[in-house]
């Protein structure tokens, strides 16, 4: 081993460069100004903007929507087109070109769906009510014993002597066509969602469109591809109830415990032996869940979907309120919510059911 001279012993192992620069202020970063200084830097802007609009432009200053000029036929004068006008126009050229193209898939659509309401329709209003009755009672007591039992017998015999039995078969028939389609959507892409993230990430933003936008926006594809009729209702139905089935079967199927799916895999199971005998079974609490949601929504849109001449006993509230009779509208109003009451009670059962099993261990 040499030996250590002096020098070497006195001299540091590493020296830094004289010349370097100091590393910046950890202050410095934008990461840790404080919150106050930013705000006061958003006014400053808001003032500037103001202040130099009001001094090019002055108050009241509208948005320069003009994008073009329509000459009239002879030549005599030129009318501004905002740029409203010019995407209406664009979106009006591609519905007319779209309806007219798919009326073959359309008229489809719109065969099949009015055959399933008929089917219904027909099959409910040939049992007689007393059975109706006598049946969803218990299947009432099953769920709540006598509270909920006496409360159904008064909500079915309530809508019964109040002359709206027959519209109320026409909503159930328009809200069950609804859900079956809703569901028989929504399921698949649920699980696509829970088992693609890029699925998942393109599907995000399209249903919080759909959740967001107003009821009545609703109807006018439905007017536009199907016309006016039960057909356009469940079409409108569909697109406002399908995403709650579609976020909590996602939800469900995520939530699944990863010990439980490795376990599964370990024994070999397949992909789709995965999904079916072991994610679905135990996300069914939560799809229930969505299935429930799914069909309140359902029932809400299908009385809206009266205005597209739906029927069911939205088409009563609707009179109602255009020959202002107050309370013929009370009257429909209280059995589209006995209704809602008894669906809900009914459909929340069997997830509460599933989850007690899947909590016993069953």
């Amino acid at each position: 081993m040499a030996a250590i001279t002096r020098d070497e012993r006195e001299t540091p192992a590493t020296t830094e460069p004289a010349s370097r620069a100091a590393p910046p202020s950890p202050r410095l970063a934008p990461g840790n100004i404080p919150a106050r200084y930013w705000w006061l830097l958003g006014i400053a802007v808001v003032v500037i903007v103001l202040l130099a609009s009001l001094l090019l432009w002055g108050p009241e200053m509208e948005y320069p929507t003009t994008v073009a000029y329509v000459t009239s036929s002879d030549g005599s004068a030129q009318f501004p087109q905002s740029l409203r006008d010019v995407t209406g126009g664009a979106i009006d050229t591609a519905a007319t070109w779209v309806t007219r193209e798919g009326a073959w898939l359309f008229n489809g659509i719109k065969n099949g769906v009015i055959y399933a309401l008929n089917v219904i329709e027909d099959v409910l209003k040939w049992l007689p009510w007393p059975s109706v009755v006598v049946g969803l009672a218990l299947a009432s007591f099953a769920v709540g014993r006598w509270a909920f039992l006496t409360f159904t017998t008064f909500a079915l015999l309530f809508i019964g002597f109040m002359d709206l039995w027959e519209n109320a078969i026409e909503t159930i028939a328009l809200m069950a066509v609804a859900v079956v389609l809703s569901v028989g959507i929504g399921l698949p892409l649920g699980v696509l969602g829970a088992r693609n993230q890029t699925m998942n990430n393109l599907m995000r933003p399209i249903l919080d469109g759909m959740q967001t936008m107003p009821s009545f926006v609703y109807l006018l594809p439905g007017i536009l591809f199907f016309g006016l009729g039960k057909p356009a209702g469940i079409f409108a139905t569909i697109i406002y109830a399908v995403p709650p089935v579609i976020r909590l079967t996602n939800l469900g199927i995520r939530q699944v415990s990863p010990e439980t799916v490795e376990a599964a895999r370990s024994f070999g199971a397949s992909p789709l032996q995965l999904l079916i005998k072991v994610q679905v079974p135990m996300a069914l609490p939560t799809i229930m869940a969505g299935i429930n949601q799914t069909t309140m929504m359902a029932l809400a849109m299908v009385t809206i979907a009266s205005m597209v001449a739906a029927g069911g006993l939205g088409d009563n509230v609707l009179r109602a309120i255009q020959k202002n009779e107050v309370g013929n509208g009370v009257i429909a109003g209280l059995g589209i919510v006995f209704m809602a009451i008894v669906i809900d009670r009914l459909t929340q059962s069997v997830a509460r059911s599933r989850q007690e099993a899947l909590s016993a261990g069953h």
